[in-house]
């Protein structure tokens, strides 16, 4: 049985979105990406690690948070990219529409941000506590979700360069912050940057992400899951 895949024009908080959607076979959980800033679903890097989720059996929907118009207006102005409220809004409605898309309906949801996507990823959290169950950001900016970090309940995991010394300050500082959520924790990637070219960093991004969500969304009581550790 081959996965099902669709390029999909989703619409949510108004708007048509263009999306991604992989479902592989059996599918028992689904993970919402929130790009960053100047991104979208076409992310070398998220697409990887959608990749490897998909291979633990994990749907993934990667969609662009903008519409055409609003990507051409923010490559100039980068008006839209820092709109967490906006971005924020898109995640929520996002999460939405797939409780209701029958190739994943009743699987439990993740969202996993990078950059200012994380904090999008975040606010939807804390306004969707029953639909979405677990987060992850790479390289985000949880700081920008203020005062909405206090509400998120559900478990997070923060993965953060190394070398990215102001963001993993930011990331320390706003895990502080959740105190409400079930569980949080800090991943460290000894010697990445921001975006996790080193060799060998995205790897080990993509292996946390998927332990967290194999072990949140799936259940440590399910047979299959085999707990992924960097």
């Amino acid at each position: 049985m081959t996965s099902l895949q669709n390029d999909l024009t989703i619409t949510a908080a108004g708007v048509e979105l263009q999306a991604d959607v992989q479902v592989p076979p059996s599918a028992r959980g689904v993970v919402l990406f929130a790009h960053g800033s100047g991104s979208g679903r076409h992310s070398p890097r998220n697409r990887y690690v959608a990749d490897q989720l998909n291979r633990a059996g994990l749907a993934t929907v990667l969609a662009d948070l903008l519409t055409p118009a609003e990507e051409r207006a923010d490559a100039v102005t980068s008006r839209y990219r820092f709109d967490i409220g906006l971005l924020s809004v898109r995640v929520a409605a996002l999460a939405d529409w797939a409780t209701g898309y029958e190739p994943m309906a009743g699987l439990r949801i993740g969202l996993f941000g990078a950059s200012t996507g994380a904090a999008a990823a975040l606010v939807a959290a804390a306004v969707r506590p029953s639909t979405v169950h677990a987060v992850v950001s790479r390289g985000g900016r949880p700081d920008l979700a203020g005062d909405y970090l206090q509400r998120v309940r559900q478990p997070t995991l923060l993965i953060v360069g190394g070398a990215d010394r102001t963001v993993l300050a930011l990331n320390s500082d706003a895990m502080r912050k959740m105190t409400a959520a079930a569980e949080t924790q800090l991943a460290i990637v000894p010697g990445a940057s921001h975006l996790f070219p080193e060799p060998g960093a995205l790897e080990q991004v993509a292996r946390l992400a998927t332990g967290w969500f194999v072990r949140h969304l799936l259940g440590d009581n399910d047979p299959q899951v085999v707990r992924l550790t960097p």
